[in-house]
């Protein structure tokens, strides 16, 4: 009859594993799939223009900024010539592609990352297709602006090439794209970009050939559509923010989703600030010059967002010139990156509400990394000498759980003597404990002292764009993922029942029963956390195990020659 239980259990666990591969093949597919189900069926990218208010110093009201829809022939000035339309830029980390049309970023590859974990293609973060649409736009609008409304037409840029290429041993690249209006005002919009960095230089400089003086205003800007993020993972339902952030002296970080950007306008004047789109792993930003006063303002262009801001207006007399700009950032969130940049960019890397744990052990995790070249042995490396920190207060804790399974045969005694009288059972219980010198709730401290480690090493692990596609060993090659054969939280399942095994049978049925199916819980919770995490506590139960042992084996010896 064993026997044949032991093959039933065995026979509905297989199959429970089996449905479990199945299901997650079905229902936990990446977003990219769904990016394109959604946008097939919108209605398309809605207006070219947006209505981006001009600061109060400006002569003019609103003025529109220009920018075609993918596939459609835009309105320009004259009869320009759109041969070679699109000038591609290529450096260590980038491949850009610009739209002489307006002089925009209509698509980036970013070349150190995959578009997937089965991709060698790489990742197209700005983007403007029939499916997709997330730009990068600058330009200049207001009086005289060629990309304002008056203008009627967006302004059509000339380049020397049609592709750039940072060479071997260049430092950094600049494209020049210039246009020059019907008034004899020269346009020069210049893009420098930096070896092994994901910040891009915007300028204009402007050069008055006219016999009047000039006038425009400098706008930088971020559009997106409402699409899903392409590169979200998501862990038990949990998914990385997705929106807008404003970054201002008055309040360093503030969220705007979706739906937020639906409901109301932003409009407000700020210096020194930033704003960013938010998404996992990856983010657009602009940042403003240094004390430049900047309209920050978000708005919509038919199914579009647009996120930007306005400076004031810029004047330049006949026979002078000028120049103005300010820097994009469209790339990987890397801390130290971001830092350099601005002031608070960096928490754009969000690691909760306990930042203050999870960042020392982002940079702990880092330096096991440079050390060990695998961010898998790194994680094992952490939680070596996470369990080394708690060491002493772990002993402590296994040391009363010891006491407790050593005293269990006088627990049963005093329940058969005093089971129908709880208060004389209360009070001899806690007369033993007091004389073994046993704390009852000091089993609990190890899980208490690590849920906020545990906590903390999920958001790194969530968070960090260096873990993501990154393989460990056989089976795991991205630990951002949850383990696709789910065997880490089968395993951990299996050190949690055996580190069960050790601590001392709780006097109530019921509550022995529960802890009997904590393990089962625990490995379904497990299933779809990041690999990474259930690495740790596999590594972490493993350590406590052996500590456990020892103690208890030390406990017991200590204790088996005491009469009671």
């Amino acid at each position: 009859m064993d026997i044949q239980r032991i093959v039933l259990f065995a026979g509905l666990a297989i199959v429970s594993y089996l449905m479990v591969l199945a299901w997650n093949e079905d229902y936990h597919q990446p977003q990219t799939e769904q990016v394109a189900q959604m946008q097939a069926s919108a209605e398309g990218n809605g207006s070219a223009a947006d209505d981006m208010i001009l600061p109060e110093d400006s002569q003019s009201g609103a003025e529109e900024f220009s920018t075609p829809e993918s596939g459609s022939q835009p309105s320009v000035e004259g009869t320009a010539d759109l041969t070679d339309r699109f000038v591609t830029v290529t450096t260590d980390v980038y491949r850009l592609k610009i739209d002489r049309v307006g002089g925009n970023v209509v698509e980036s590859s970013l070349l150190q990352y995959d578009e997937s974990l089965d991709s060698e293609q790489p990742l197209k973060l700005l983007t403007n297709t029939r499916t997709r649409t997330y730009l990068l736009e600058s330009g200049l609008i207001g009086r005289d602006g060629p990309d304002g409304s008056k203008a009627g037409n967006a302004p059509v840029f000339q380049s020397e090439l049609a592709g750039y290429e940072l060479a071997e041993g260049q430092d950094e690249i600049t494209v020049d794209l210039v246009h020059t209006t019907s008034s004899g005002v020269a346009i020069t919009k210049r893009y420098r970009l930096a070896r092994d960095s994901y910040q891009i230089d915007v300028r204009y400089l402007i050069d008055n050939r006219s016999e009047t003086p000039w006038q425009g205003n400098f706008t930088g800007k971020i559009v997106r559509d409402q699409a899903p993020d392409p590169t979200s993972q998501a862990s038990m339902g949990i998914r990385a923010y997705l929106g807008m952030v404003v970054s201002t002296p008055e309040d360093p970080y503030e969220k705007y989703d979706f739906e937020d950007l639906s409901e109301k306008r932003v409009n407000q004047p700020v210096t020194n600030g930033w704003l960013a789109f938010l998404q996992h792993y990856f983010l657009t930003a602009w940042v403003p010059e240094r004390d430049q006063k900047a309209q920050y303002q978000t708005t919509r262009r038919g199914d579009l967002h647009v996120m930007g801001f306005v400076y004031p207006a810029t004047t330049v007399a006949p026979g002078e010139s000028a120049e103005v700009g300010a820097t994009a950032y469209v790339g990987p969130k890397i801390i130290d990156r971001l830092e350099a940049l601005a002031p608070n960019l960096d928490r754009t890397v969000d690691f909760g509400w306990l930042f203050f744990i999870s960042l020392p052990l982002f940079y702990i995790l880092e330096w096991f990394y440079a050390l060990v070249g695998n961010w898998g042995v790194a994680i094992i490396l952490l939680t070596v000498l996470v369990k080394a920190v708690f060491f002493h207060l772990s002993a402590t804790s296994y040391r009363s759980m010891a006491k407790m399974r050593a005293v269990a045969p006088q627990l049963t005694r005093l329940k058969e003597l005093y089971g129908d009288d709880r208060q004389r059972m209360s009070q001899e219980m806690m007369a033993l404990y007091k004389r073994e010198k046993i704390n009852p709730l000091g089993g609990c401290l190890p899980i208490l002292v690590q849920m906020p480690v545990f906590i903390s090493l999920y958001w790194v692990l969530f968070e960090s764009v260096q873990l993501r596609h990154a393989p460990f060993m056989l089976w795991i090659q991205d630990l951002s993922q949850m383990d696709p054969y789910f065997i880490l939280p089968i395993l951990m399942g299996a050190s949690m029942f055996i580190q069960m095994s050790l601590n001392p049978t709780p006097p109530d049925p019921m509550q022995a029963k529960i802890m009997k199916l904590m393990p089962l819980i625990f490995t379904v919770f497990f299933l779809w956390f990041p690999a990474g995490l259930v690495l740790y506590w596999l590594v972490n139960n493993i350590l406590s195990i052996s500590q456990q042992w020892y103690i208890t084996r030390k406990i017991e010896a200590e204790t088996a020659g005491k009469k009671y």
